[in-house]
């Protein structure tokens, strides 16, 4: 489906037409495309490897007995993902239903899937019809993050044979809870590069499935209500952390009634970047997940006639019989490989080389690989400026195909031009994972902040990886990118906090995520984000880092929040349902851990409590990193904690250096001792004007 048709939907199911898009690999201009990671690295990336359990897995039993609400396009419940060999019976809490349907019976719901439930009201009956009138995922998109967040251990899965391992779930003992609020029907799948043993994060964890998403084609249609309706369920059957890979306009006012009942809620920030201020579901009141890279790669061998050896990426894989790359072709130019460029040019049996530089990658790769391969040729080599765009290869099919940069690029051009009779062989795709890859990494594709809604509010709040993830699909595995797999990760991740400290509110587990996050690799290298060009990341891109689950489990200091708090600032009545009215206050006094300054134009004072969840005695120190053109101030800079004293206020001033109309610089306030470091991040802008518009 076209990127305008999905446009004609409603926001609540933007992440689906991003999802479908993928699976398609004919969508023209849609950033959220379905590329391919796997947790079959992904959560050992993370420091949760199932074989050798970190003292999180251990401690939390894998997130056992806790339910993870999933509210998506359902689920598929033969996936050898939702096995519940080893499960005890459902807790007694759990309150939800099993609700039959075409395709689904009772007996479709066990001790892992503990319940399921669809909402179709309002959904056109042109798409209804195209999918199953239960929780039955035609999609698969629900399936993808359900055995993401919390899905058994599957051994020895991959993508043909590429990225293999163990697929799991982060909470791989949890239970899951799948609400059917988006509907449509996947295209068959999509290729990729992830094999190996799946689970979930929580694989103790149970899963109820509410279906609430229904669409045709490639976009899903859904609506708010389905949505809101299926929260309401998940408040009332009992769920401990919702997941929604959706994008919203209405800013999950719905979401802070199931905050108030304690219900972690964790939402994705949508797929538009790398462009700014294109963030959603910006609620302070939600955990709001960016999509990053992980350590893997793809490397794919270009061999010239003159023996030359270009390595590019791909997820290129021999199928069948097809055997292109294994041998010397004759190798053509095609320029832009439009009708217009090849007219006239013999490319039937050769690999054509492809340069897109005026045209998005995007939208000119499914152009020419449609075109070079209804002229016969053999495969595709394919040139773009540096980005990140590895998934739009699934689109060929165990076809020849191969991203390279643009010098790798004007090598081979040079090479046609100069040889008599150009040859290159292509190989299949290899997968490369550990301290060689650059890693992580802020994906191209998702949004950036600040908020357009609530610019006093720095978000997204936290990236997780979301960028070739495999997990389930049905009754195999498929590699999916987009913050819609980012989500289920952190929802996973909470999932085993949740188990490890019940006590913990939404506003605690959110805030030991941010303020443990890395924001730095391995090597000390700061995180970079992928665009155009690439660059060094800020709290935009990540929000507080890249998740670190295991330094989240004991973080020290929290930053907690009365959910009524939430009511000063957005005058939200919480009664049966919930309105809010504007903003009376700035969203920067709420007790979050970030701080963001959209207009500073005079000195500003912040207040922040921490409370201390580690050791009874300690003591923190402030280090300060102030945005540039603005001084900041902590006061106190030591604070001492006992037995007596668990909670201390501390005030934060700005002021700005400069009397200008400037943009947005950043910093940050960390409090650390010997054994903890609490960071984090802080965004100002000075301004003199009000609604003034950057647009020159």
């Amino acid at each position: 489906m076209e990127f305008h048709s999905c446009q004609q939907r409603l926001a609540s199911v933007l992440l689906l037409c991003f999802w479908m898009l993928f699976i398609r690999a004919h969508g023209s201009r849609k950033r959220s495309r379905r590329y391919k990671t796997t947790t079959t690295r992904s959560w050992d990336f993370l420091g949760l490897n199932y074989q050798n359990p970190s003292e999180l897995l251990r401690r939390s039993n894998y997130g056992e007995d806790i339910i993870i609400g999933v509210v998506d396009t359902g689920i598929w419940p033969e996936s050898r993902s939702f096995n519940d060999k080893g499960y005890g019976p459902v807790p007694a809490r759990w309150k939800g239903v099993c609700q039959v349907g075409e395709g689904w019976g009772s007996n479709n719901c066990s001790r892992k899937i503990i319940g399921a439930r669809f909402y179709h009201a309002g959904v056109d009956e042109d798409d209804l019809k195209i999918d199953y009138l239960s929780p039955r995922d035609v999609n698969g998109h629900g399936t993808h993050t359900a055995s993401t967040a919390a899905g058994s251990v599957v051994e020895a899965v991959s993508f043909h044979g590429l990225a293999a391992g163990t697929a799991r779930g982060g909470a791989p003992r949890a239970r899951i809870a799948v609400y059917k609020s988006v509907w449509g029907r996947g295209g068959a799948g999509f290729h990729g590069l992830a094999a190996g043993t799946a689970r979930g994060g929580a694989p103790r964890a149970r899963i109820a499935v509410y279906k609430s998403v229904w669409g045709r084609g490639g976009a899903g249609s859904g609506n708010s209500a389905t949505v809101l309706a299926a929260i309401d369920d998940a408040i009332h059957d009992g769920v401990d952390v919702l997941s929604l890979s959706l994008g919203t306009l209405e800013n999950s006012f719905g979401a802070l009634h199931a905050v108030q009942k304690g219900i972690t809620v964790v939402y994705a920030a949508t797929n538009f970047g790398p462009a700014p201020q294109v963030v959603r579901n910006t609620a302070p009141w939600v955990i709001t997940v960016a999509a990053s890279k992980i350590d893997r790669s793809f490397p794919t061998v270009i061999t010239l006639g003159d023996k030359r050896q270009i390595v590019g990426q791909s997820m290129y894989y021999y199928e069948g019989n097809n055997s292109s790359g294994s041998s010397f072709r004759l190798l053509a130019y095609g320029g832009l490989c439009t009708k217009d460029d090849l007219n006239g040019t013999d490319v039937k049996g050769r690999i054509v080389l492809c340069i897109s530089i005026e045209i998005s990658p995007l939208v000119l790769f499914p152009l020419a690989l449609k075109t070079v391969l209804g002229a016969g040729a053999s495969g595709l080599i394919f040139a773009q400026y540096t980005t990140d765009l590895l998934g739009i290869t699934t689109a060929c099919n165990g076809t020849a195909c191969v991203l390279v940069d643009l010098e790798s690029a004007n090598l081979i051009a040079s090479y046609i031009s100069e040889a008599s009779s150009p040859m290159a062989k292509i190989e299949a795709a290899r997968t490369i994972t550990g301290e060689g890859v650059l890693a992580p990494k802020v994906a191209a594709f998702s949004s950036r902040g600040p908020s357009v809604d609530y610019p006093d509010i720095i978000k997204p709040d936290i990236a997780a990886p979301g960028s070739n993830i495999l997990a389930a699909m049905k009754d195999h595995y498929q590699l999916g990118t987009g913050t819609s797999m980012a989500t289920p990760h952190v929802a996973g991740v909470v999932a085993l906090l949740k188990a490890l400290h019940p006590d913990w509110s939404p506003a605690a587990i959110k805030s030991a995520i941010v303020t443990t996050a890395s924001v730095t690799d391995e090597r000390g290298m700061p995180i970079l984000a992928e665009g155009v060009p690439r660059k060094i990341a800020d709290p935009f891109d990540y929000g507080g880092g890249n998740i670190n689950p295991n330094r989240a489990a004991d973080p020290g200091l929290i930053y907690d929040i009365d959910p009524s708090d939430y009511n000063k600032f957005f005058g939200c009545i919480i009664k049966t349902s919930v309105s809010c009215n504007a903003t009376t206050l700035p969203g920067y006094h709420l007790n979050l851990p970030s701080i963001a300054l959209p207009d500073l134009r005079n000195p500003t004072t912040v207040s922040r409590t921490v409370t201390n969840v580690g050791e009874v005695n300690a003591v923190y120190h402030a280090e300060i990193q102030s945005p540039p053109g603005v001084k900041m101030v902590v006061e106190p800079t030591v604070l001492v904690f006992d037995a007596a004293n668990k909670v201390h206020t501390f005030k934060v001033s700005f002021s700005p250096l400069w009397k200008l109309q400037g943009d947005y610089t950043f910093g940050s306030l960390t409090w650390h001792n010997e054994k903890k470091s609490v960071r984090i991040p802080i965004a100002v802008r000075i301004t003199i004007q009000d609604f003034y518009a950057d647009v020159a």
